[in-house]
């Protein structure tokens, strides 16, 4: 079973465990309580775990919107703070880590407070809650040769995983995870899967490079892919063509397309108050174009010219670089599945230190653009191996000289060069390691799907620090674990042997943040060298952080023999950056961040985070945000009054198309995710207690402050 439902040892109310997403949360309730296994059918929508206990009310500690149904299932109301009468009645609660419905006989009443949402019955009751993971897995595997043309048949069933055609497809819970792509010598099929009809059609040259971009719009228009000259995307009567600058205008297409559904959707299920919804410029029949079937619905979403929607638009949050090799064919549903602006480089511009391309921090620009190394200061060091004195007397490194250019690259790894990208996040799927991306890898993604059980409802953090002067953080131990209702098991640990970190990398750790020497020989123990590169290890951390220098190719080899994804080091960096970057990914994994968005908060601080980048699954967490997608305050405008913007990352279960609303009192319409959502005014008391309600990161004209600490 997915999820475990246990009564609280020292309050009254239940523990709530999802061991497929980590995640946990509790539930609150008048008196103790035993829960009692219920039929799933007793919920109108599907649970996998539904339980019954005997209580007069229902608290979570959060914020959320309380929506009642009848017990047909018709929508009666939705909000915060309301009350119904005697009836029976279907209740769902949103956002909480799961899915949680409420089915009960009782009239009751919502209430919410600055960190809580309670529901009162009129008197003591029986009430089933139901709890389903937001946890999606593919329905099955499709086989298929792997040339373009034969490709395109599978590409097509991407749609298949989408529980609606309706502009509520833009919720990620109606979306589905694609159906996986295997190679095969024909195509094969599993019955369940079978693409809705749409009546949308991609037409595109059969060539990698034109099929690859196009995956996602594939997916979520469950549109059919078929060959064709001129790119195009066909609808009932209707024609939109792709060229010229045939990758950006996809990409133009899916922005474009996946707004205008957020905006239509407040016609259907859910009439929320939508911001973008009052504040666009488009003059269109909402009303209207929600009735309309799919094909009909797009054709007149890209009558729209782009240009008159973009300033309307936020800022996306991933692209992905996929090579056009047919290697990566089966990467392609989990580029979908994250709704990826996706582009095909044919080439791509190699990175070598002989041609002056390495990824060290300091450098010069012009003809000469070789590496050079930054004086340090007296107390200064690198983190390389350890070992020769009179290169640790001289200020420069810890220990042996791992390189000869101490801020490039190793002479003999294969660095490319992607193109800038203008969303948030980026990625790279094919051979090289990619600068300022993430190293996407085939098994860290299929790890995303695993569904196994854990031994344990706590999350744990291991921090190993391997040297004596860089004990200081080793200190980060501290900033792990600060979360009301989330329970970690960390611990510290130092000067470990060789076999003692073999039995750390093959422990069951959720996060292992390491904090000592890499080089060629591997990570540096009190008795030898261990590398991974060489060693076969089962790996069973999850993610981690490995801060050392030039730690990819350790870090990689930790991804390929099990763990899920990581943040490495493509060069050498010196210890203080490298002791704050450290820091800053402590607080951002406490908080639910992932591993690519985390990255991109720190480098904001530090211009050293260009030294690392994710390998694996960038979008790895260890424990999920309090608010559920991932938070970053910027202040605008000191005050007082204040204004800020909150910038909402997809995140986890949270992803694109999420609602979400800052909790003060000045916002009264919902936002969908990703958004930057603007805050002007702010009074002192309303900052207060906003910043009181989570730590986030806040950034500020000096810098990046925390809101617990935020003066």
């Amino acid at each position: 079973m997915s999820i475990d439902i246990d009564p609280l040892s020292d309050d009254a109310g239940l523990t709530v465990t999802d061991h497929i997403e980590n995640t946990q949360f509790e539930v609150y309730t008048d008196r103790a309580v035993e829960p009692v296994a219920s039929p799933d059918g007793a919920h109108y929508f599907p649970v996998d775990t539904s339980v019954t206990i005997e209580t007069a009310s229902v608290e979570i500690p959060r914020v959320t919107i309380v929506e009642t149904r009848a017990g047909d299932g018709t929508l009666l109301t939705r909000g915060d703070s309301y009350e119904m009468p005697d009836g029976t009645y279907h209740v769902g609660i949103d956002p909480a880590p799961t899915k949680l419905y409420l089915a009960f006989d009782s009239g009751f009443s919502v209430s919410t407070t600055d960190r809580t949402t309670r529901i009162d019955l009129d008197a003591p009751a029986e009430i089933a809650l139901g709890f389903r993971s937001l946890h999606q897995l593919p329905a099955g595997t499709i086989e298929t040769p792997t040339d373009p043309e034969s490709l395109m048949e599978a590409v097509s069933l991407l749609g298949s995983a989408l529980q609606t055609t309706s502009p509520e497809r833009s919720f990620p819970t109606l979306r589905g995870h694609p159906p996986l792509i295997e190679p095969g010598d024909e195509l094969r099929v599993p019955d369940r899967i079978e693409s809705p009809d749409s009546g949308v059609r991609i037409v595109v040259p059969p060539t990698y490079e034109h099929l690859y971009p196009v995956v996602s719009l594939a997916y979520y228009f469950a549109a059919e892919v078929v060959p064709g000259d001129a790119p195009r995307i066909e609808g009932d009567g209707w024609t939109y063509p792709l060229e010229p600058d045939f990758e950006r205008r996809t990409a133009e297409v899916l922005r474009q397309s996946f707004h205008f559904d957020c905006l239509a959707r407040t016609e259907g299920f859910y009439p929320v108050d939508l911001h973008e919804r009052e504040t666009t410029d488009i003059d269109l029949d909402w009303g209207r174009l929600y009735d309309l079937p799919l094909a009909e619905r797009l054709g007149e979403y890209l009558d729209v010219p782009f240009d008159r929607v973009e300033p309307e638009l936020p800022q996306w949050t991933l692209t992905t670089d996929v090579r056009p090799d047919p290697g990566n064919v089966e990467m392609l549903p989990f580029v979908a599945g994250e709704l990826s602006v996706v582009r095909s480089p044919e080439t791509v511009t190699p990175v070598t230190a002989d041609e002056g391309g390495g990824v060290g921090l300091f450098r010069t620009p012009g003809a000469d653009s070789a590496p050079r190394s930054a004086p340090l200061g007296p107390d200064e060091f690198v983190r390389g191996g350890a070992g020769t004195e009179s290169v640790r007397d001289a200020g420069v490194s810890r220990g042996a000289d791992a390189s000869t250019d101490r801020s490039a690259v190793p002479a003999d790894a294969d660095f490319v060069q992607p193109e800038s990208v203008d969303t948030v996040e980026h990625a790279w799927v094919g051979e090289g390691v990619p600068l300022d991306a993430n190293k996407a890898t085939l098994d860290a993604y299929y790890r995303r799907l695993e569904a196994g059980q854990v031994e344990q409802s706590r999350i744990s953090v291991l921090v190993v620090c391997n040297d004596e002067q860089m004990r200081e953080e080793g200190e980060v131990a501290d900033l792990y674990g600060l979360r009301d209702m989330v329970q970690f098991d960390i611990e510290v640990r130092h000067d470990l042997t060789r076999a003692e970190m073999r039995d750390v990398l093959e422990s069951d750790v959720d996060f292992l943040h390491y904090v000592g020497h890499v080089d060629e020989r591997g990570m540096q123990c009190t008795d030898d060298y261990l590398d991974l590169t060489d060693e076969e290890l089962d790996v069973g951390i999850s993610a981690f952080l490995l801060n050392a220098c030039q730690s990819y190719r350790q870090g990689e080899a930790l991804v390929h023999r099990g763990s899920r994804g990581g943040i490495v080091t493509l060069s050498d960096v010196a210890n203080s950056p490298a002791t704050q970057l450290g820091r800053i990914i402590a607080r951002l994994m406490n908080g639910g961040f992932n591993l690519r968005t985390a990255l991109n908060v720190a480098k904001r601080e530090l211009i050293t985070g260009h030294q690392y980048i994710v390998v694996g699954d960038g979008g790895a967490t260890i424990c999920q945000s309090q608010s559920g997608a991932a938070a970053v305050i910027e202040v605008r405008h000191e005050g007082p009054p204040w204004d800020l913007s909150v910038k909402a990352y997809p995140n986890g279960p949270y992803g694109s198309g999420t609602l979400t609303m800052p909790t003060i009192a000045s916002v009264s319409s919902n936002h969908y995710v990703p958004g930057d959502i603007d805050l002007c005014d702010v009074t002192e008391s309303q900052l207060k207690n906003f910043l009181d309600l989570e730590v986030v990161p806040v950034f500020t004209e000096t810098g990046l402050v925390w809101s617990d600490e935020f003066d």
